[in-house]
């Protein structure tokens, strides 16, 4: 949901005009698949990081404007809280520019936003869940200033008619309410993309579902909310529960959640789009004045306006993407399975996994998706992300087994041959791959190695638990900014 909205109240009428023009955003979008218009010749991957601001102690600070206007680079942009912002690396070939050009771009940028940031009094920090953040950090005044934010945030709770109850059980319980949808913006992600033909975006698509439990457990960085150690990655029950617009009647009803893992495997990309249509009101019922067949039939390329907007307010782990650019429309997989951080090498590994393991599996005789079932894919999922890299995984063939031994004995080796497949060497896939590889060897990552600091804190005097994630978070920023991978970290 990434367009400016004007602040606004919907009538009737808008949410009539805005089915009808769904509708037929959905009729040009089959159209456009049988004829076979889309960019695919030469596929690229994306990456975009949200990112926490925080002070010199290492507390939330919510001044995403002013460290957006210091920024001054509109690869930056705002998210929903004030203590929030995002990076859009440009897209590129997935063996572009050799071994390590990627991550030198992404830090270049990081380190740039840094030093812009420190001078307004602010600094970044990537994780999946910012460990000082406390009940009060989230309120409607940390919601971001751009009307759009606040327009989703009334949407949600006109759709629910009440407050927002959230409740984590996990090594300690949270259990609270919340008037806004701010503790959304509490979790921040890593997400990459990948460019897929049509033809082929039903079968990277399962994979990428079928894989995601995995790379959950294996990237967990989110152990720590409101002061609770509860999930080792919490950011997937608290992202499910801040954006729901169900109240409990309607959950009980079988009513579909806005953050869906879905209930199938697909044999089209138009499934997810039609599910979208068929399953979820619209939250923003906002027209544009582009008529979709009109812009077709007259060889132009549609931006399908209505469709994407409402795609953007439902929060698939694996969300499908139609956009346009100069060289035409594309479709995309836009993972958001995974946690922001804990360091650019990281980041750059966990996805050289995903794109090599979803390249493997798709060149599969005997698929993953055909031999497992959609419900077990999901159960994974949560499994990992209460459990983390000590998870329990269910895979084919093997069963259910540690995702490490899992990772190690299966999966990595198929991640080098979609990696080999994609025209990517050995001397780029090693190191890349050899940080998952000694991940699973030492069982570590980074919300292992956050619960083992403030434990050890707690441990050695620091008797405040408030005053322990402050310590821990401090710590976390200095190895953050070495670059060295996670799993190398001492706790001391």
């Amino acid at each position: 949901m990434g367009r400016d909205v004007p602040a606004l109240v919907f009538t009737r009428e808008d949410r009539r005009r805005y089915r009808e023009k769904m509708h037929t955003c959905l009729d040009v979008l089959a159209q456009m698949l049988r004829e076979s218009g889309f960019e695919s010749e030469r596929p690229q991957v994306g990456l975009e990081i949200e990112l926490n601001l925080v002070d010199g102690d290492g507390l939330p600070v919510m001044r995403n404007t002013e460290v957006l206007q210091a920024i001054a680079d509109p690869s930056w942009a705002s998210e929903l809280g004030r203590f929030n912002l995002e990076i859009n690396i440009p897209p590129r070939r997935l063996t572009a520019g050799g071994p390590g050009s990627w991550e030198q771009e992404i830090r270049d940028a990081l380190n740039h936003a840094e030093e812009r940031a420190a001078a307004v009094g602010a600094h970044l920090i990537m994780v999946g869940i910012l460990p000082t953040l406390g009940e009060s950090d989230v309120g409607e005044a940390a919601l971001s200033g751009d009307p759009r934010y606040k327009l989703l945030n009334e949407q949600i709770f006109a759709a629910r008619g009440e407050d927002l109850r959230i409740r984590v059980d996990g090594v300690e319980r949270l259990s609270m309410y919340a008037d806004a949808i701010t503790p959304e913006a509490a979790c921040t992600s890593t997400q990459f993309h990948l460019q897929v033909a049509p033809k082929e975006f039903a079968d990277y698509w399962n994979a990428a579902q079928a894989v995601a439990g995995v790379q959950i457990a294996l990237a967990a960085n989110s152990p720590f909310l409101f002061g609770k150690e509860l999930w080792r990655e919490t950011r997937i029950p608290l992202f499910e529960q801040a954006t729901d617009t169900r109240p409990q009647e309607i959950k009980a009803q079988g009513v579909r959640p806005r953050v869906w893992f879905g209930e199938r495997w697909i044999t089209s990309v138009f499934d997810l789009f039609e599910e979208n249509v068929r399953y979820f009101p619209a939250l923003l019922p906002l027209c544009d004045d582009e008529d979709p067949q009109e812009a077709l039939d007259s060889g132009g390329v549609p931006e399908l306006g209505e469709l994407t907007l409402h795609n953007g307010t439902i929060y698939r782990w694996n969300r499908p993407v139609y956009a346009v650019t100069d060289s035409g429309p594309h479709l995309r997989i836009e993972n958001r399975v995974l946690p922001a951080g804990p360091t650019v090498a990281d980041i750059i590994a966990n996805g050289a996994f995903y794109y090599g393991l979803t390249r493997a599996l798709v060149d599969e005789d005997r698929p993953v998706w055909t031999r497992m079932s959609f419900s077990v894919a999901e159960e994974n999922l949560h499994t990992a992300a209460q459990d983390g890299i000590d998870a329990r995984l269910y895979w084919p063939g093997v069963g259910e087994v540690p995702v490490t031994e899992l990772v190690l004995r299966r999966l990595l080796p198929l991640a080098h041959r979609g990696l080999e497949l994609a025209g990517m060497d050995a001397a780029w896939r090693e190191p890349l791959l050899g940080v998952i590889e000694q991940r699973c060897v030492t069982a570590r990552n980074g919300a292992l190695w956050q619960a083992e600091m403030v434990h050890h804190l707690e441990k050695t005097g620091v008797s405040d638990r408030q005053e322990a994630l402050r310590r821990m978070t401090k710590t976390y920023m200095d190895y953050m900014h070495m670059n060295a991978p996670a799993h190398t970290w001492p706790v001391d």
